[in-house]
This record gives structure tokens, C-alpha cells and sequence, in this order.
């Protein structure tokens, strides 16, 4: 079989986001009432706003809207990790930034699986922020040797999944077939199992831990979590979640409302009770987990920016985070002392963006040459448009697991961040966001200068 003849890695992201999605949605039917909900909130947004409806198109963010989501997982071992790797390369995917939440009260470090170039985020932008648990850090040495044993004995893949994640390595891609049975068996390690591994006693040792590391030592494989659409308005969707009666949470995580939504902002609805059987026909008892998350997407910060973000955010949490009643009027106040237009944004370097040109023609100068980027954006012959930020935030990632966790946990742990112990599990480094971003900004410039400056020489001929 040729390489022309080869299920795309982008085709292959995008049959198993849509798998993904109707499975979920048969296992959590409140994920489906979310679904609907950013549906309508969308189009009432652009109907509102057709000024954003055009740059979505002309962003070529419009055809993926509907079919953007990202998932959230868990793993126990590096051997679970590195494999995972090895699945999602399949699709397109590969590890973009290292986050330490165990700092927040969460015991795991992660990265996110995720296309990283303008055409495959297009064609479908599906995200897996995927955790790995940190047993060095349950301080029970019993437990934590007990947590250890139960993983090392699981297997979270397919026979199938292994042999055609082998397969794609070896021959540089999957057919139509196989990348259908592909797409089949990986779904089998996503999929909800209510038998635990683990007697009622052991999974309570585990639960009195950290909810988190029964969750993750307790069952089979890595349910999926979560799984989040993205909404142009999250505002709107978190009063619409709270109309329908959906217990959600108090406060979106993330930055304040502003004129220029910047980086991501996440609200959820509480996890679900739901009923697991302990090994050794004991009785049922119940373990909570999964839960439905909607997302807001923003401006793509520069270091600058994500620097002054973090100092803000801090500030505005203080010392109780964002339980406290009146952490939404300190969020907004901190806030005010981040530009909120884009001109500034751009001028300060404060957020990255995609060039394009209008189609207006660029001013010649008397020597026949073009005026630079700063000239053409004055001119319209340009213009500027941020980019998406397509990745995530520790804190508000810890949010969100807390509050689906029973809200009150919050474990002070000593480990700080270990993104070396982390790629080393990985087998690969992370890649760094900041530079994807940078390269995606400087790929536009170059274009467009290259389109504006060629049009203004052939209308000069």
C-alpha cells in the first residue's frame, strides 16, 4: 500500500474525537444537554456578533467549532504513558507542556495530546489532557506500595489497539480498515467499566488518600472524565446550565469576562455518584468521577503576557483561592490592569497573532517597495487577528478537579514540579507552546508579507 493511500492522521483525530463524543454522550447523558447547550449559545452568539462570525471564517475557525472538544484522562504508570504517546501519534497528536498540579492539591503531573500545526488544529483541534498519577507523593508507604502492585498487573490496551499502534510504526500509516479498527480498539481504553480492581476496604484507603488515586488505581483503564466543547460564550452557557437546573459550579475558572477573551475559561457540572462493584461480591458502593466541562477560548499569550496573567490571577486569589464570595469583583479588579484591546495587545506583545491579508492594496513607497507589517496593518492592507490559545491552565485544571472531587480537598504536597522524571516516563520531551505559537505568528508574517509585497509588484508590472 502506498503513502497516498493512507488514512490521514488528521482524518483518523477527527473518526476518533466523533467516536469519542457519541460514546460518551450514551454513557453520560448530561454531556448530551451540554452539547446542546453550547450549540444554541453559539449560534445566538454569532447571530448577535456577526462582526466575530466573519473572523472565524476567515480564521478557518468556523467548520471546526462544532466538532471541537477536548477529553481528560488519567494514568498510572510510565509504561501507560509511553504507550498512550505512541496511540495519539497515530492521530496527529503529540505532548505539548508539562503542568505540575500537585502544588494545587493534586497529586499528578500531565501534559496535552494535541495537534500543533494551524492546518491539523483546523481540521480538528480534539485535546487529551492526560495525568499521571505521582504515587512518591502518598505519604502512607504501605499504600503507596499496595497502589503500586495493582498497577503493575493492569493492561489499559487492547491486543488489537497494541498491535495496530505497531502496525502504524512500522509502515507509516493505516488504511481506511485499519485505521477504523484503530479508532475501535482505542476507544475500548477510554470506555467506563463499574468493576473495581480493588475490595471496598482498600478502594477506602485509597479514597482517604486522595479521591484522585482511587480513581486512578481502583478500576481497569483511564475513563475519560471529562469530555468539554468549546463555547463563544461561557457566561451565557453557565446561566443556561443554571437555568436547566444542572448543579454547576460557582465560579468560571480562568480569566475575568472581557472585550478580548484571553487564554481559556472553564466551568463544569458536578461529578456523578456513580454505582461501582467492589472485587470479592461485596456490595455495591458508589465512586464519583466523571463530570461535563464547557470551555470559553482565547488570545494565545507570549511569555510577557502569561507572566503578568499568573501575577494577576495570584493576586486575586489571595489566600483562599476562589472559594471566597467575592473572588469574582477581586478577579475583575486585578484584572484592570491587563490591556483589554486588541492594538494594545499586539503593540505590547502581550499576545500572539495570525497575519492575513484584507485584499485592500498595499501602499508603494517612490522606490517601488512596500511598506512593512506595522505600515500594512495601519494602511488595512493587513490585519491582525489573535491566536487561539489551544492548551490549559494548572490552577484552573485544579479547579476544576477539586471542585469535582468534593471541593474541600486541598492537600498541601511537598514534591515540587518533576518535568524531567515526567518525559522520561513520557519517552519524549514535551513540546514548548510558547514556541509553537511564535512559529505559527512568524509563518503568517512571512506569508502575508510575501502575498501583499507580490501583489503590489505584479499590479506595478
Amino acid at each position: 500500500m502506498t503513502q497516498t493511500q493512507w488514512r490521514t492522521p488528521d482524518d483518523i483525530r477527527a473518526d476518533f474525537s466523533a467516536a469519542m463524543s457519541h460514546m460518551y454522550r450514551t454513557e453520560v447523558p448530561l454531556y448530551g444537554e451540554l452539547l446542546d447547550i453550547v450549540h444554541s449559545v453559539n449560534a445566538a452568539t454569532l447571530q448577535r456578533t456577526p462582526e466575530l462570525a466573519a473572523r472565524l471564517k476567515a480564521a478557518g475557525e468556523a467548520d471546526r467549532l462544532d466538532s471541537e472538544r477536548h477529553g481528560a484522562i488519567r494514568v498510572g504508570t510510565a509504561a501507560e504513558l509511553a504507550m498512550l504517546r505512541r496511540a495519539f501519534a497515530v492521530m496527529g497528536m503529540a505532548p505539548v507542556g508539562y503542568y505540575d498540579l500537585s502544588l494545587a492539591g493534586v497529586p499528578v503531573h500531565a501534559t496535552a495530546f494535541r495537534p500543533t500545526t494551524q492546518a491539523a488544529l483546523n481540521r480538528n483541534p480534539f485535546r487529551v489532557f492526560t495525568s499521571l498519577v505521582r504515587l512518591e507523593l502518598i505519604e502512607d508507604e504501605d499504600l503507596r506500595r499496595r497502589s503500586a502492585e495493582l498497577l503493575s498487573d493492569r493492561q489499559i490496551f487492547t491486543a488489537g489497539a497494541i498491535e495496530l499502534i505497531a502496525l502504524f510504526e512500522r509502515q507509516g500509516g493505516l488504511g481506511d480498515a485499519d485505521a477504523a479498527r484503530f479508532v475501535a480498539e482505542i476507544l475500548e481504553t477510554f470506555r467506563w467499566h463499574g468493576d473495581a480492581r480493588v475490595d471496598a476496604a482498600t478502594y477506602d484507603r485509597l479514597h482517604a488518600a486522595h479521591r484522585l488515586i482511587a480513581d486512578v488505581v481502583s478500576f481497569r483503564g483511564p475513563h475519560i472524565n471529562h469530555l468539554t466543547p468549546r463555547t463563544l460564550d461561557i457566561d451565557a452557557a453557565q446561566a443556561e446550565m443554571l437555568a436547566r437546573g444542572i448543579r454547576a459550579k460557582a465560579v468560571i475558572e480562568g480569566p475575568p469576562r472581557r472585550a478580548v477573551p484571553i487564554l481559556l475559561r472553564q466551568t463544569s457540572f458536578t461529578a456523578l455518584q456513580e454505582t461501582v462493584r467492589f472485587s470479592g461480591n461485596e456490595t455495591a458502593g458508589t465512586h464519583s468521577a466523571r463530570f461535563g466541562e464547557i470551555e470559553q477560548r482565547g488570545a494565545a499569550l507570549t511569555p510577557a503576557g502569561r507572566e503578568l496573567y499568573d501575577r494577576l490571577l495570584a493576586a486575586a486569589r489571595g489566600g483562599d483561592g476562589s472559594q471566597a464570595s467575592d473572588y469574582p469583583a477581586r478577579l475583575a479588579d486585578a484584572f484592570g490592569a491587563f490591556p483589554d484591546d486588541e492594538d494594545a495587545l499586539r503593540e505590547q506583545k502581550l499576545a500572539y497573532f495570525h497575519y492575513s491579508a484584507t485584499g485592500k492594496a498595499a501602499p508603494v513607497g517612490d522606490r517601488g517597495d512596500t511598506a512593512d507589517l506595522s505600515g500594512l496593518l495601519a494602511a488595512g492592507a493587513v490585519q491582525a487577528t489573535p491566536i487561539v490559545y489551544e492548551d490549559f491552565l494548572p490552577v484552573s485544571a485544579a479547579g476544576i478537579f477539586q471542585s469535582n472531587l468534593g471541593g474541600g480537598e486541598q492537600k498541601a504536597y511537598s514534591g515540587a514540579a518533576a518535568q524531567e522524571a515526567f518525559e522520561q516516563a513520557l519517552g519524549a520531551p514535551v513540546a514548548d507552546p510558547f514556541a509553537l505559537y511564535a512559529q505559527m505568528e512568524q509563518a503568517s508574517v512571512s506569508a502575508v508579507l510575501a502575498q501583499v509585497r507580490g501583489a503590489a509588484g505584479g499590479s506595478g508590472g
